[in-house]
Parts: C-alpha cells; structure tokens; sequence
C-alpha cells in the first residue's frame, strides 16, 4: 500500500476499545463519555480487519485503546492474531497503562508479543495519582515487573509535562537504566477538550538540549517503525526516544494509519479524513469490497497533520483513536 506521497503504509495502530481504567488529564477528560458497547466492532471483526491489512501489506501490528487490556476477552483477539507472524506479520505488539499487565503478561508472551510500551509519566506517587486521576502506581510497577519476568522487552513512554514532570527526566533515565527499559519522551498533542494543556506544553528540543548537558547522548539510527527519534544514554547503554509532534515534525516518514473499535480508518491522527470499513465489512464475507474501502483510505493519507499548540486539532479525544 503506497500512499499519494509515495510512503508505503506498513504499520497499522489498532485501538480494540475506547475505555480505560485511567483518566489521564493530557488524553481524556474526568467525565468521560464512552461508545455504546454495541457500537463496538466485535474481537473476530476486528481479527478479520487486521488480516485483511496484513495481506494487503501491513508488516507492523499495535493493539491500543483506551487501554487495550481492559477489552473483555482481549487475549483471545492477541492469540488470534499471533497466527500471522511469519506469514506477511512481521511483530504483533501494544501499548498499555500496567494496570492490566501482572494479570496477562505471560500470555502476551505466549502468544508471541516481544515487547510493548508501558505509558508511565511518574515515579512520584502523588503525581501519578493527579495525573492519571484513577491509577494506583504500584499496581502498574508490579506488572512491569511481571512483564520482564515474562521475557518481554518494555519501553516507557512518558509525556513530557512542564511544572508537572518536568523535573523528573534525569530520575526516570537513571531507573529505566537500572531496570533495562528503553525511555521514550512524548510531546503533549492538541487532540480532544483537555485541561491545561498549554501550560503543560513541553518543546522537547529545548529538553533533549537540557539533557545533552548532563548525559552523554549518542546519536542512533535505530528505528522501530514509529515516529520517535532515538539517542543511545552512554551512561546507561539503554535508548532515549523523542516524539515531536510539534517542534519538530515527523509526518515526512509516517508508515502508519489507525483504526478505531468501531471500525472507522484514520489515516492521519491528527486530520479528521476517515474511511468507514465497518460497513463494507459487515456487508459481505467476501473481501473484496473492504479492500476496495482500505485503499481508498491509503490513497486519500495527507501529508501530515496540522498540530499548533492553543488550538485543538481534532476534536476527538487522543483515547478514541488509540494514540
């Protein structure tokens, strides 16, 4: 699948639900309103889906949510899915809060999942607890731990907040350096009615500055098929990632689209172009015209999104495309 500015869509983000057992301030408002259940495309719909890109060329799979764990029978849907790497399915991967993660990481492991991102902006209790509204932070600590006892590689990513977390940057390096996890330093982006988000805007350039001055910041090439850029901490041998959506853009080399637990096809997560593959899937068991709906989808990807901070984007919120 190549798009209209010759990149070849590879990578498919799959939120499987738009519900989570946290209210983070940067990704959902406190009152959340979620979908009806019965709006929700139903784990073998979203299993047909996702083999219906990879056969059409998507090598990269990450399942999302809201939180993708909290998905009622989420693992069959993983286990499912596991029958496709090594036949067109390069990695089968997510991103989740922890909350879940001492409950199924052996059977993410079991069904060939070899790493996943762990979404943590604190090691503060306190903070964790404002910032996520809902979340206990030693529940997400002990399924991390049982997360590496299973085998699987954990890369933290943690949304860079001024005058909330701004003055922990050096403290989550030097932990992620003892535990063996990767870091990954995101940009809050202008999707959904949030609170503060301006204030809390951080530049990740001026910290990645700020960070240069007191760690000895190797430039790498290594790539995992994500918008993040990536250093090497000579410290502590383990990688740093920053995603700058907005201080610095990487739409020139995006590979991915999104799809929603309703079945609707974003091509860009922050333009409000879609593709409703719910209909053409529902309509027939024959693939031919869900095919048809995906490359109009893939031949209708912008350039790249339009993300200025103090002006909302998207009104979406960031939970219902899955990040």
């Amino acid at each position: 699948m190549i798009d209209p500015f010759g990149r070849t869509i590879s990578y498919l983000r799959v939120s499987v639900t738009d519900r989570c057992d946290f209210r983070c301030v940067y990704c959902m408002a406190e009152d959340m309103t979620f979908l009806p259940k019965a709006d929700l495309l139903s784990l073998e719909e979203i299993e047909r889906l996702c083999a219906a890109f990879i056969r059409l060329g998507v090598k990269k799979l990450r399942l999302t949510g809201g939180e993708p764990l909290v998905r009622r029978n989420v693992m069959s849907l993983i286990e499912g899915l596991s029958q496709y790497l090594g036949n067109g399915l390069e990695e089968l991967t997510l991103t989740t809060n922890g909350s879940q993660l001492a409950k199924h990481a052996q059977g993410l492991a079991a069904a060939g999942v070899k790493r996943i991102n762990v979404s943590l902006d604190t090691l503060d209790d306190a903070k964790f607890a404002r910032v996520t509204r809902w979340g206990r932070l030693a529940q997400v600590l002990a399924g991390i731990e049982a997360a590496q006892a299973a085998g699987l590689a954990i890369k933290i990513n943690m949304v860079a907040l001024k005058g909330v977390n701004d003055e922990e940057f050096d403290t989550m390096l030097r932990w992620c350096g003892r535990e063996g996890l990767d870091l990954c330093l995101i940009e809050t982006m202008p999707m959904g009615e949030v609170t503060h988000r301006e204030e809390t805007h951080l530049p990740l350039i001026k910290v990645q500055a700020d960070l240069a001055g007191r760690w000895t910041l190797h430039s790498s090439d290594y790539a995992t098929g994500g918008p993040a850029r990536y250093v090497t901490v000579g410290e502590t041998g383990r990688r740093l990632g920053f995603i700058t959506p907005l201080s610095h853009n990487f739409c020139e080399s995006c590979n991915r689209v999104r799809l929603t637990c309703t079945g609707t096809l974003y091509m860009c997560l922050g333009q409000e172009d879609a593709v409703d593959l719910r209909k053409p899937l529902r309509a027939s068991q024959d693939d031919t015209a869900l095919d048809a709906a995906i490359h109009r989808g893939i031949a209708a990807k912008p350039k790249g999104h339009d993300f200025v901070i103090g002006r909302v984007a998207v009104p979406r919120h960031m939970s219902v495309t899955g990040g």
